[in-house]
């Protein structure tokens, strides 16, 4: 019987209401209390590694994750994840970056309800991630909810409520569960006999996100310049600055550059990514400027894989060819 070992970090599903609305305060092993099939699976045991509304987790979390799986991961065969679930996916594409090529399952999930109350899907999460620990074929950071297996690097949370709150964004599932049977729908990763993974401990913090809005000027962007060593741009349909090559917004991408700062472009719409050569206002700034493009990445995966990107160097065509480098279908041009 395989042994997993589940961590613990907080979230919806290990919450109580004391009076002052929601908070995590169930622990791990009052988690696996409620779901005791989980044991007819495999050998569990169980670490509070946190216990945050995953509001409050950031990239100082991440590497902390990180870091108790990596001291952990020759004493298991798998790891599950408990988290919240409205940074859940920031977290799936960070774990994806931090730890590389795992022939061992590292599965993610939480629950739009407490494990304490009668009707919530915590219990079925919580034991579907534990049947696709388990199976051989199961690779790689993943999250598991609603009886979908999405790639760590696809995960985007879309309905604040609803049980069904996470698609896999312009990719397919990796697998579904249903009635307790686990469906591929996309064939495993092969991975030699001890194959190891590349884990990694540096993120930076300093990326910014900046959503345009119609008739937004170039401001907030110039006085941000000397706070951040990155910034990503999410513009309107397939990409493109107001004003194109010449206007407000990209003298200040100007500006930036020229501070030795990153630039991302990435469209605001969720799905079918970004293709700045399309319109004169995307193809202007793409040929003046060296930007990097998202394409089809998720929020998510872009700004963690940014994080994790300059984390590792500062070289300009090195950041280049790392965001570029594709980590679990992160990217498809």
């Amino acid at each position: 019987m395989k042994r997993i070992l589940m961590l613990a970090t907080g979230g919806t599903i290990a919450t109580l209401d004391k009076g002052h609305g929601l908070s995590p305060a169930i622990t791990s092993e009052e988690i696996l209390s409620h779901v005791p099939a989980v044991g007819e699976l495999c050998r569990v045991e169980a670490v509070q590694l946190m216990n945050l509304d995953s509001t409050n987790v950031g990239p100082g979390h991440w590497l902390e994750m990180a870091a108790a799986i990596r001291a952990r991961y020759d004493e298991y065969d798998g790891f599950v994840l408990t988290h919240g679930t409205d940074t859940m996916a920031y977290t799936a594409a960070a774990l994806s970056y931090l730890i590389q090529d795992s022939p061992k399952p590292i599965v993610i999930t939480g629950s739009q309800k407490s494990i304490a109350l009668n009707d919530t899907d915590a219990r079925r999460n919580l034991y579907n991630s534990f049947l696709y620990a388990v199976d051989r074929d199961s690779h790689d950071v993943s999250l598991v909810f609603d009886g979908r297996v999405i790639l760590g690097t696809r995960a985007r949370k879309e309905r604040s409520k609803s049980f069904n709150a996470f698609s896999s964004v312009d990719y397919p599932e990796r697998a579904v569960i249903r009635d307790g049977r686990l469906i591929r729908y996309l064939a495993p990763r092969p991975y030699a006999y001890g194959a190891e993974p590349t884990f990694y401990d540096r993120l930076e913090e300093k990326v910014l996100l900046l959503t345009l809005i119609p008739g937004m000027g170039a401001e907030a962007l110039e006085l941000l310049k000397d706070s951040y060593r990155a910034v990503i741009l999410q513009s309107f349909g397939v990409g493109g600055l107001p004003g194109g090559g010449n206007g407000p917004l990209a003298q200040a991408v100007a500006g930036w550059l020229e501070a030795g700062k990153t630039i991302v472009m990435m469209t605001q719409v969720p799905y079918e990514g970004s293709d700045m050569a399309v319109y004169e206002v995307g193809q202007q700034v793409k040929e003046r400027f060296q930007l990097m493009e998202a394409y089809n990445m998720t929020l998510e995966a872009a700004t963690a894989k940014l994080m994790w990107v300059l984390g590792q160097t500062g070289d300009p065509a090195r950041v280049r060819e790392l965001f570029y480098r594709p980590v679990q279908f992160d990217v498809i041009q």
